[in-house]
């Protein structure tokens, strides 16, 4: 009797009714001998354990997934591998968990999977069924998914099973063979055969295909640059999720604080406003009345925030955020230390020449027209031609506008910082 029949037979087939005790019992039972498996010459009953134990373990940790696969690809002798999701709908396939491959093979097979006959092979596929691109040697060296894909980076053959599927995505391992190695046989086919069905169990367990907390990680990451500070609240005022802004802001105490795990203005007008405008964004159940609010934040010198509120429980707003149940998203910003968007960038957008450039940016640091004059080495009147075409060039009338134009053409990315500023 096999493994897989005996973590059936222990009643544990149901990968969902397994639970944290279950899966940490099915990885502790994983103990055996040194001697081969029958049918698997050259791999031991211990290798093999120590990798079913693994992708158990993965059920409660999905960041060992890595380590997880390289196992899985030694065990089958495999320069590559990993596991990665397939979004139907959007025809899009994302490399989660993969190792020996060029990006550029990644970037190739992400943009033809959907032609691929992995693709073709997984839509009548059950799932844990496994398959091999060399099944039909002759048709698959002639295809061009072999010679457009495959061959350009040396790969010889790929051995997978579809591993979960949840509405239009579908997740699925797969390892492979690059250089002089031979075809995947019987061996390796029977070992993934042996496997399937414990990493299909693990990432059911986990719900990994939605990856909540890689996902959570990726999102984190993307806050952390955010000029603006980010606060995440749940229905209730709960602060579930702050970024590195949010957090300064807070740690600076001069217009927002945190008390009982809520936000807590230090003017009590504001304080009394932004917990309201969190109740109202809360309650937006309906499509209607999903738009930001905004709200002055002030501190006790007349400066501060202004907060804008964004509820985030309905559409791709909650999918996104679905890691944080959080329900509004409140960005925090103050207006005299946002970044101005570099001059090139603004240069371009609207046409503005080298010398006109050079112009804006002098009057931005503050400086008079003959002042600018005489830092850049112009005479005054060619600075005011200057500002002339400017205004003709960025539909504005005044210097003053052009500079606010500047101004609020802020990027919502901060510059990186050294670690420990």
């Amino acid at each position: 009797m096999g493994l897989g029949s005996e973590l059936a037979e222990g009643g544990v087939a149901n990968p969902m009714g397994l639970g944290i005790e279950g899966v940490v019992k099915v990885r502790r039972a994983w103990t055996g001998p040194s001697e081969p498996v029958i049918g698997l010459d050259g791999v031991s009953a211990k290798a093999l354990s120590d990798t079913i134990g693994a992708i158990y373990d993965c059920a409660l940790d999905p960041q060992r997934w890595p380590d997880t696969c390289l196992k899985i690809a030694d065990l089958c002798e495999s320069t590559g591998g990993g596991i990665c999701v397939h979004d139907m709908r959007h025809v899009q396939n994302d490399q989660l968990f993969v190792f020996g491959y060029q990006q550029q093979f990644l970037e190739r097979l992400g943009s033809q999977y959907a032609q691929s006959p992995m693709a073709a092979a997984d839509i009548v596929a059950s799932v844990g069924d496994v398959n091999i691109l060399s099944t039909d040697r002759q048709e698959w060296l002639e295809s061009r998914f072999y010679r457009d894909v495959l061959a350009p980076f040396g790969l010889t053959d790929m051995i997978w099973f579809p591993a979960l599927r949840t509405g239009g995505r579908m997740a699925s391992m797969h390892a492979s063979r690059k250089g002089k190695a031979p075809h995947y046989q019987q061996l390796e086919i029977g070992l993934f055969k042996l496997l399937s069905p414990h990493v299909c169990r693990a990432l059911t367990i986990s719900d990994a295909l939605d990856i909540r907390t890689l996902r959570s990680e990726m999102l984190e990451k993307t806050l952390d640059v955010l000029a603006a500070g980010v606060f995440l609240t749940a229905r209730d005022g709960r602060v579930v999720y702050m970024n590195e802004a949010a957090e300064r802001q807070v740690k600076s105490g001069t217009s927002i604080r945190i008390l009982n795990n809520r936000l807590n203005p230090v003017d009590p007008a504001a304080r009394a406003a932004l917990s309201n405008a969190i109740d109202r964004s809360a309650a937006d159940d309906g499509d209607e009345d999903t738009s930001e609010r905004s709200l002055a934040i002030p501190d006790r010198n007349g400066a501060g925030y202004i907060a804008t509120l964004l509820p985030v429980q309905r559409g791709q707003r909650r999918d996104i955020l679905a890691p944080f149940a959080a329900s509004v998203a409140i960005f925090m910003q103050d207006p005299l230390e946002a970044p101005m968007m570099p001059g090139e960038a603004f240069a371009r957008l609207h046409k503005l020449t080298g010398g006109e450039l050079r112009v804006l940016l002098a009057l931005a640091e503050g400086l008079g027209a003959k002042e600018a004059a005489d830092m850049l080495g112009i005479s005054e009147p060619t600075v005011r031609s200057h500002l002339q075409r400017m205004f003709a060039k960025t539909h504005t009338l005044r210097q003053a506008d052009l500079l606010r134009l500047l101004q609020s053409s802020t990027p919502a990315v901060r510059a990186p910082q050294p670690r420990g500023l």
